[in-house]
């Protein structure tokens, strides 16, 4: 199945749960203590992370999509750290803090990149829990999709009710669950256990039939519209209400910690079927995702640019509107695996039978095609005041959709020079009366070792010639 990685901007996110601070203390270790049988950790750094449904904001945020989250945390110093932790990168916070109850803490100690110990602080939250509710259906008012993220910490002791209050709004909710009573979930949208979770409940299997036979079973006693299970290094098996069942491989190429992993899958299960993606293709996204986080060291994120280079690198998606930044990576993966870059630019205002020429003659030079493009005020700077006529965003959508662009790329300076400096492609194109040397970035392209190439644009085909001729169908 071909995925892509949808815009997620517009997705907005209403996370619930269990928030905790997770700390690490990172070290070195070569001896054993002499008061007792454990070694010393010579401690080199420490760093703070949200965690738990913190991590799960944490990560929308980092899809780019709108999250806000509800949880209780400490009226002390942790739950401020948390609060400001989270704010710097977006999320935004709907906290109930609590004199009585501490904000929960995890406290990770790790000597090359092997955890030694870990130290929980944490009371049960559930006495100050009762405020939730009502800051959730405030919240659940700006909300296209919500997560439920249950560590077992008290958070969400009234599940059912908040349950109902998304059916009632018709909002689709996401549960990550915890514990052996499954039935506080019944009639949430999806359910996403792990396989030890799912087995605790659904009880053990002898044979991979009798596994999905439990799946199904335990999907329609919940009444779900889906149940996705994690199988770790097994990867994932979906469950849709239709009956069908669908089964990923697992995604990742090296595991250092698994911490967090279930964060990063619900995050992404979420963004992307706000963002309109069918299930299957979700779950594919999710399953990416999670064989990227398990490859980081504690609790991580994923972002887009992440999921696209590794579409890219295993040779499917990974096309479209791209950064900069992201086209530098995507690029240096293609060359990797010897491809030949080309590149072009220009304003492409209306785009026409000349332009799509064009394009594809650039293409034929090489593997993948670069399109740089003109925002609107470089436009209006070297066409006029009355142009562009197609603003950039739909400029670059169309684009983005021929079969001969691999990525589409915008640049806001008169000439694309300092972006072609970074990218360094093998070919660069231009089309018209251009002599090589008079090509922006072509300079740094040859000393590159590349080649600059003009190619003959299609007689009596241009954007101006086109707006001319409407111009003089309408009398004027």
């Amino acid at each position: 199945m071909a995925i892509q990685v949808p815009d997620f901007s517009k997705v907005r996110v209403l996370v619930a749960g269990d928030a905790m601070l997770d700390e690490y203390w990172f070290g070195d270790t070569g001896r054993i203590s002499p008061e007792a049988p454990v070694p010393v950790v010579r401690t080199v750094s420490t760093e703070q992370r949200p965690g738990g449904a913190a991590n799960v904001a944490l990560n929308l945020a980092a899809l780019d999509a709108s999250a806000t989250l509800a949880c209780v945390v400490g009226a002390d110093e942790r739950g401020r750290v948390l609060q400001t932790a989270l704010e710097s990168r977006g999320v935004r916070c709907r906290f109930v803090c609590s004199e009585s109850v501490p904000t929960v803490h995890k406290l990770r100690v790790l000597a090359r990149n092997q955890q030694l110990i870990r130290l929980d602080s944490e009371l049960s939250l559930a006495d100050a829990a009762d405020g939730l509710l009502p800051l959730f259906r405030e919240a659940l008012d700006d909300a296209d999709i919500v997560v439920l993220s249950d560590y077992a910490k008290g958070t969400l002791t009234d599940v059912t009710k908040l349950i109902a209050s998304c059916k009632e709004r018709r909002v689709p909710v996401l549960v990550d669950p915890k514990g052996l009573d499954f039935g506080r979930y019944r009639g949430a949208t999806l359910l996403t256990p792990n396989q030890s979770e799912f087995r605790a409940v659904a009880g053990p299997w002898s044979s991979e039939d009798e596994f999905y036979a439990k799946g199904e079973a335990l999907r329609a006693e919940l009444d779900l519209d889906c149940l996705l299970v994690t199988r770790g290094e097994r990867g994932m098996a979906l469950f849709p209400r239709d009956g069908s069942r669908y089964v990923l491989d697992a995604e990742a190429r090296e595991v250092f910690d698994v911490t967090g992993a279930g964060d990063t899958v619900i995050a992404l299960m979420a963004a992307a079927l706000g963002a309109g993606l069918p299930l299957e293709q979700a779950a594919e996204l999710a399953n990416l995702g999670a064989g990227l986080v398990v490859g980081k060291i504690g609790v991580a994120t994923v972002s887009r640019a992440e999921l696209r280079l590794a579409l890219h690198r295993r040779g499917s998606g990974g096309r479209g509107l791209v950064t900069a930044d992201e086209l530098v990576e995507l690029v240096r993966e293609a060359k990797a695996r010897g491809e030949r870059i080309v590149m072009t630019n220009g304003c492409f205002d209306i785009l026409h039978a000349g332009h799509v020429a064009y394009l594809e003659e650039a293409k034929s030079l090489g593997n993948r095609l670069i399109v740089a493009v003109n925002d609107d005020d470089s436009v209006r700077r070297l066409k006029g005041p009355t142009r562009p006529i197609t603003p950039l965003e739909d400029r670059m959508a169309v684009l983005a959709g021929l079969a001969a662009v691999d990525w589409v790329v915008p640049f806001s300076e008169d000439t694309p020079a300092a972006l072609i400096e970074r990218i360094l492609p093998d070919v660069l194109v231009k089309g018209g009366d251009y002599r090589p040397e008079e090509i922006a970035g072509g300079d740094a392209v040859v000393r590159n070792g590349g080649e600059v190439r003009v190619v003959s644009l299609k007689e009596g085909r241009s954007t101006s010639a086109l707006i001319a001729s409407i111009l003089s169908k309408n009398g004027k």
